[in-house]
């Protein structure tokens, strides 16, 4: 499946990844432009391979890959790219001994940013962009977990780059974090394209102007949150008692039935949610 738009930031074409025997991205076509494009589908369906490449940690086996119009497979090329790039791998890793402040700092020199005054008027804006005025002077193995994410998310939006790339960045995050989370994409989006994968599709439809469903290394679903809720029209609804016959069936907190799948006849048929649309094609791609 290929989708064309006019001013892309990420252009891919029969992208292909391997690991031994199992192939990870097959033949992945896609093109993203700016805003917040969310990576839906379960573990192994091959999310994290495809942002390690488009965070040109990972090479492609085949197929071609243009980031913000350049080619990472050409070392200089590859190079300008990170520059412009921000990547918040799914599991970080951390120096503990460094402070947040410090840690920041030394990732902005890895990205050649040169000028002190600069590096640090930055790190104090992105480590306040994810709230952590108080905190940006504590050792990383003094933070929880959910803290140490967002000194990793700082890292990645040094230097407002025009291509973020996030792996699960909601990973750790109270309520009111993931708020703030979605305050900094939106923020971000304004004038780059964000990438986030994510099993959460609250943050899906909250946050994203288009999302992709990925199943065994494919792109199976293209659309708006919308148009993927839509998927599931008349496929839902609510009874007292559980349906056998459903796909999926669970209790609700008002004690009724919610159901997906053929209503019978006469059922109270509701309005789907992205949830909904989600386990429909998940489940299509599972028995093809």
């Amino acid at each position: 499946m290929t989708v064309t738009t006019a001013a892309s930031a990420m252009r891919a074409e029969g992208l292909t990844k391997s690991f031994g025997a199992t192939r990870a991205v097959d033949h992945l076509s896609l093109t993203l432009s700016p805003g917040v494009v969310g990576l839906l589908g379960p573990n192994g369906a091959g999310k994290t391979t495809l942002l390690r490449m488009l965070a040109t940690v990972l090479a492609p086996d085949d197929g071609s890959l243009t980031l913000l119009g350049r080619d990472p497979s050409r070392p200089a090329e590859r190079l300008e790219i990170r520059r412009r790039l921000g990547y918040l791998p799914q599991s970080p890793a951390l120096y503990p001994g460094f402070t947040a402040f410090d840690l920041v700092d030394y990732v902005a020199l890895l990205k050649e940013h040169t000028d002190a005054t600069w590096r640090r008027e930055e790190c104090r804006r992105v480590l306040e962009a994810v709230g952590l005025s108080d905190a940006m002077h504590r050792k990383v193995k003094t933070l929880s977990g959910g803290t140490r994410q967002r000194v990793a998310l700082a890292t990645a939006l040094i230097g407002s780059p025009e291509l973020l790339v996030l792996d699960e960045p909601a990973t750790g995050l109270d309520p009111d974090q993931r708020l703030r989370l979605r305050s900094v994409l939106s923020r971000a989006a304004a004038s780059a394209t964000v990438v986030l994968s994510t099993h959460n599709t609250a943050e899906v439809a909250a946050l994203c102007q288009e999302v992709y469903v990925v199943l065994h290394g494919q792109v199976r679903f293209r659309g708006t949150p919308a148009e993927l809720a839509a998927v599931a029209d008349g496929q839902v609804w609510v009874d007292d008692r559980e349906d056998s016959q459903a796909l999926r069936c669970w209790q609700t907190a008002d004690g009724t039935f919610r159901h997906l799948g053929v209503p019978p006849t006469g059922a109270e048929v509701i309005e789907p949610t992205l949830d909904d649309g989600y386990l429909l094609i998940a489940r299509e791609g599972r028995s093809s």
